[in-house]
């Protein structure tokens, strides 16, 4: 099994592996508030790089489950009821979600995932985030897994932390390996084509 480099990344973007696809790592953008009075204006990078891709975070949703006493969250009958949608904010350093301490969140990457059938992806939180106290879930993209990856959040520390959106949340990972014989899309996973919004625990 091995990583792939920068250059396989590019390459395959192009094959529409990655859409949207930055190509090179962004660590700065253009002002596009009021009261903005530098240049541009720096974000959480997001891009290509060495040997992964730094996903941004989709602006259209983030939930976070509420507290209701007495309930239990089951994975096999999961009720939305569970989870409240929170507001998107703004201002001069661009736009975020507010994850309070102690809670955890669920959010969805803004780019559309195609992997192709010999690979698999592996999502790793971004340091930047850790030191925050924020952890984003490691998750796998299977081969043949097609969408946008639900991502979640656990706020480990006792203050509330920005998640911002439409800037770098997640590291991708992909390693190659010996072609499977059956592959995610083959078997229909439950989970395949996630549309841009949350989706939530499914058997």
């Amino acid at each position: 099994m091995s990583l792939k480099n920068d250059r396989w990344i590019r390459e395959q973007a192009a094959l529409g592996m990655i859409e949207p696809f930055e190509p090179t790592m962004v660590r700065e953008v253009p002002w596009q508030h009021p009261a903005a009075f530098l240049k541009n204006r720096p974000v959480i990078s997001y891009g290509t790089g060495s040997y992964g891709y730094d996903l941004t975070l989709s602006e259209n949703e983030f939930r976070i489950f509420k507290h209701i006493p007495g309930t239990v969250v089951d994975p096999k009958r999961f009720n939305d009821y569970n989870l409240e949608t929170i507001d998107l904010h703004q201002d001069k350093d661009g736009k975020f979600f507010i994850l309070p301490g102690h809670s955890y969140g669920l959010g969805v990457a803004g780019p559309f995932l195609r992997v192709p059938p010999n690979i698999t992806v592996l999502c790793l939180g971004k340091s930047t985030y850790a030191r925050c106290g924020v952890i984003v879930n490691m998750t796998p993209a299977e081969a043949g897994w097609e969408g946008h990856l639900t991502l979640e959040f656990s706020n480990s520390s006792s203050a509330d932390c920005r998640i911002y959106a439409e800037e770098g949340i997640c590291q991708l990972l992909f390693f190659e390996g010996d072609p499977c014989d059956t592959t995610y899309e083959d078997r229909q996973g439950k989970y395949q084509g996630q549309p841009e919004r949350v989706i939530t625990a499914r058997v």
